[in-house]
């Protein structure tokens, strides 16, 4: 690169990529055996390329994305947008994606990811430092029990305690009758007691009524916060549950961008915001969501969409930098992975998940996993 020239977008791949699961992931709305993950890869003038990642769940059984679908959309209308646009300027270049692209809120995150990644690299930072910098080296994170069996889910609990992983349990709930899942939470909050937090997801599995019973349980049995009981547009429904019990509600399908957290303050919906860089349509737009949540005195709360590494760690690098995060995070994606694409995996150790310390988001590629497990592979 020439001095004074500054670096330009030259190509943009999208990639799906199939990762085997350490075992079966049960949610309300779908069994995962495997997760895809649409890697970016973002190649600029100077040499420098830029990673990012996009991943749901489920296919579609969980919002409105997938991942044949958000490469089908940066192939076909995001790539061609960036072609020779400044490399070095991450908010231009969005603003663009956002005059071509309504919604699509995962593929743009994957996107300013690599716009990210790349010019933390070019600068020779953390991602972290070009957001203004970390106030915390490393992020509490809790693991789902999700086997679905009572025994087994609090052996799992039992060994991660003592291996000193994860201290926060989260279980998802709402496949099966609410009496049934009430007993199975309460099981496993009885045996794990004061030693561990115990949370539940319902993956918007309940009505409002079935809701109010099982909430008046959960918190009877000392669970210590319930996510998404209900349907994401019943807003109103939330903001009564919230009213009513004392257990924190954490909101999660209902809360995306600003404007959702904005309502749901308004509306008294929740205690608590899941926030996920994906929904959000990336790390800068989860910040303005995350300002509105702190402005209002709701907590905090990092989610994930089991991303793999590299969606991890640039969630990761994005919740670092947040002034309050009371509910730690839930950034347990690669460890559901049997396998990665990248060199090195994160870190989880004393309960916590600790930042990478290299350039960008810190991570390089393993290229011979990606050939093995990218979907077109000839």
């Amino acid at each position: 690169m020439t001095h004074g020239t500054t670096p330009t977008i030259v190509s943009v791949e999208a990639i799906l990529v199939d990762l085997p699961t350490i075992r079966a992931h049960q949610l309300a709305m779908a069994t995962m055996q495997r997760q895809t993950l649409v890697i970016v890869r973002l190649r600029c003038s100077d040499g420098i390329e830029g990673l990012g990642e996009a991943t749901t769940i489920g296919g579609l059984s969980y919002g409105d994305e997938s991942p044949e679908g958000i490469k089908l959309t940066i192939d076909t209308y995001l790539a061609p947008a960036l072609a020779n646009e400044d490399a070095t300027n991450v908010h231009a270049a969005m603003a663009r994606l956002g005059k071509v692209a309504r919604g699509n809120r995962f593929a743009k995150s994957a996107l300013e990811t690599a716009l990210l990644d790349a010019q933390a690299k070019r600068l020779g930072v953390p991602l972290s430092t070009l957001l203004g910098g970390a106030v915390r080296p490393a992020l509490p994170a809790l693991w789902t029990l999700a086997s679905g069996d009572t025994t087994r889910d609090i052996e799992e609990a039992e060994r991660l305690l003592g291996e000193r992983r994860h201290d926060t349990f989260k279980l998802k709930i709402g496949r099966r009758a609410l009496r049934e899942d009430v007993a199975h939470v309460a099981a496993i909050k009885r045996a794990l007691g004061d030693r561990a937090r115990v949370t539940v997801d319902v993956n918007q599995a309940w009505n409002e009524a079935e809701a109010a019973t099982g909430i008046a349980m959960l918190e009877a049995a000392g669970v210590d916060l319930i996510e998404q009981p209900t349907p994401r547009e019943q807003r109103t429904a939330l903001a009564r549950l919230a009213a009513r019990f004392v257990v924190p509600i954490m909101a999660d399908e209902a809360v995306c961008g600003p404007e959702d957290a904005m309502e749901l303050a308004r509306l008294g919906a929740a205690d608590v915001f899941a926030l996920k860089i994906a929904k959000a349509g990336g790390i800068f737009g989860m910040l303005r969501t995350a300002a509105v949540g702190d402005a209002a005195g709701i907590a905090l709360y990092g989610g994930t969409m089991l991303e793999g590494s590299i969606g991890t760690i640039a969630a990761a690098h994005g919740f670092c930098t947040l002034p309050q995060l009371a509910w730690g995070t839930e950034l347990f994606g690669p460890l559901l992975l049997k396998d990665d694409i990248v060199v090195e995996r994160p870190t989880y150790r004393d309960f916590m998940l600790h930042l990478p310390r290299g350039p960008g988001l810190g991570l390089a590629l393993d290229e011979d996993k990606l050939a093995h497990y990218r979907r077109d592979r000839s």
